[in-house]
């Protein structure tokens, strides 16, 4: 089975335990006002790579992954690769290769048939990276075109079956920084069993190229990444490493 990939990272060190294999899906249905990864939004776009040829090309770098690293899908949004993705993991588990998944987490839903292909890929996932657009529901509309009622869902899901999760909270001041929004955050992932991490991921402007090279508006072009005090402050409410 083939997949579109956008690209490769080699030697990955803050997606997923350990040094890690990163693939990079291309296709996404988010518009996030942040996204660092524009370019990867086309889902028509990108190479197609087959499930062997890149497990084959991630184990020439096996031996400096160490015993806790391997192999992340990242994005774009694997979730709209599903097909793909199950192939890739069943045989990454057959080779005995860690597995990560760094989703936004837009596409799930408990509908068939993708209830049960999710299942089945969650048998062979070892550990997820969620991120958390924004805890409100109108509010994340704006941020990212798209509610939020699925994605928590997702959370709540993962939490049920016991699937460990990292959270990431990226910190864009002006729009994911209002304190009563992070604890109302923190409250509901107090709500659930499966959250090993939380990071807070200070908002940056070096993927604003990428938005004027392909002609596309920035709402955030004028927006400064947050300060030390900021990026502290939130991280002291969402309990954040």
């Amino acid at each position: 089975m083939q997949g579109r990939i956008h690209s490769i990272e080699s030697f990955g060190s803050v997606d997923g335990p350990g040094t890690r294999f990163i693939i990079f899906v291309q296709g996404c249905n988010m518009r996030c006002l942040y996204c660092h990864n524009v370019d990867t939004w086309d889902c028509h776009k990108g190479q197609l790579r087959s499930t062997d040829d890149l497990l084959d090309q991630a184990e020439r770098y096996r031996p400096y992954w160490g015993p806790e690293g391997g192999i992340t899908v990242s994005g774009g949004e694997p979730l709209l690769q599903i097909d793909f993705l199950l192939e890739l993991f069943q045989k990454a588990k057959a080779r005995g290769i860690h597995t990560c998944i760094d989703t936004a987490g837009q596409p799930f839903t408990r509908k068939e048939p993708f209830f049960s292909k999710f299942r089945q890929l969650m048998e062979v996932t070892d550990i997820l990276l969620l991120d958390v657009k924004h805890i409100d529901l109108e509010a994340h509309k704006k941020l990212t075109g798209w509610g939020n009622e699925n994605i928590l869902d997702l959370f709540r899901y993962l939490s049920d079956i016991h699937k460990p999760i990292w959270v990431r909270q990226v910190l864009v001041p002006g729009y994911t920084d209002n304190p009563a929004s992070l604890q109302r955050t923190r409250e509901f992932l107090d709500t659930l069993t499966n959250v090993q991490r939380v990071e807070v991921l200070p908002y940056h402007n070096m993927g604003l190229y990428k938005w004027e090279e392909l002609g596309i508006p920035n709402q955030l072009k004028d927006v400064e990444p947050p300060t030390e005090e900021q990026v502290d402050a939130a991280r002291k409410i969402l309990r954040a490493v």
